[in-house]
């Protein structure tokens, strides 16, 4: 949406040679692009930290189901 008011902006102050209004239609549209992006940033952040907390559970699930599994070799094979 701010890009687009941006633009409007821009577009007003062409069209009225109103260099402050062209300025800042320009700014608005940096503003709109670097909060884009920001937000684009955090979505992949969140993305990477929930990769690593599913690996982190995986990990520890195959780290149970092999206890569990030498405890079955274990009993099978006599030990213990």
């Amino acid at each position: 949406m701010d890009k687009a008011k941006g633009k409007i902006k821009e577009a007003a102050g062409v069209l009225t040679g109103d260099e402050d209004r062209k300025a800042e239609g320009q700014a608005e549209q940096r503003k709109a692009a670097a909060e884009k992006e920001t937000a684009k940033k955090a979505k992949a952040d969140r993305a990477e930290e929930e990769a690593r907390q599913a690996e982190r559970e995986r990990d520890k699930q195959r780290r149970e189901d092999k206890g569990l599994l030498d405890d079955v070799t274990d009993t099978l094979s006599g030990g213990r």
